[in-house]
């Protein structure tokens, strides 16, 4: 558990980091950033990290790891649409075109808020049952996902980072209690 909730995590930095951040209003800067390999790994490094994080959580609190699968279920679509998809149209003139109706098709973008907030709700779930530090910033940094994608890319980055944090801190901290009391891992 200590592992898959650590490489989540440091996946979720990668994911902005590794973003190529370009004007995506232009078609030159779409073309540039969603045409990249880059666009591709980073993309595939969040959805990595949607599917890990509730494989860590059935050793922390089940209904959450349940409720953030739900959540996961939901907006992976979304995210495959967005890497894929986004990366292929990335040559075509009307890239910008394309790229809207994709992301802001109502039942897509419907349930890409849908499942963010649901993993929002795991999250908070979490913190709620825990009560520690590394708990609450892991619940911040779900229930923040759906709102840092109306921000700009340093704090796009810093969210990679309060995610990074928060899974790494949880992870640990919850394999140190294991540790404490063997009766933690059986549960």
């Amino acid at each position: 558990m200590k592992w898959t909730l650590t490489a989540a995590g440091l996946l979720f930095l990668l994911y902005p980091a590794l973003r190529p951040w370009e004007d995506e209003t232009t078609t030159q800067g779409a073309q540039a950033a969603m045409g990249s390999n880059l666009w591709v790994a980073s993309h595939l490094f969040a959805m990595i990290g949607f599917i890990l994080v509730p494989i860590a959580l059935l050793r922390i609190h089940r209904t959450a790891a349940i409720t953030f699968w739900v959540g996961a279920g939901l907006t992976l679509p979304y995210y495959g649409a967005e890497d894929f998809g986004l990366h292929e149209l990335a040559a075509q003139p009307n890239v910008l075109e394309l790229a809207e109706a994709i992301r802001y098709n109502p039942v897509a973008v419907t349930t890409f808020a849908v499942g963010l907030v649901t993993m929002g709700v795991a999250g908070i779930m979490v913190a709620l049952e825990l009560r520690t530090t590394a708990a609450i910033l892991f619940a911040a940094g779900f229930a923040l996902f759906l709102p840092q994608f109306f921000t700009p890319p340093a704090a796009r980055i810093a969210h990679g980072v309060l995610l990074a944090a928060g899974c790494v801190w949880l992870a640990w901290e919850s394999a140190r209690s294991e540790a404490e009391d063997p009766q933690l891992a059986t549960a």
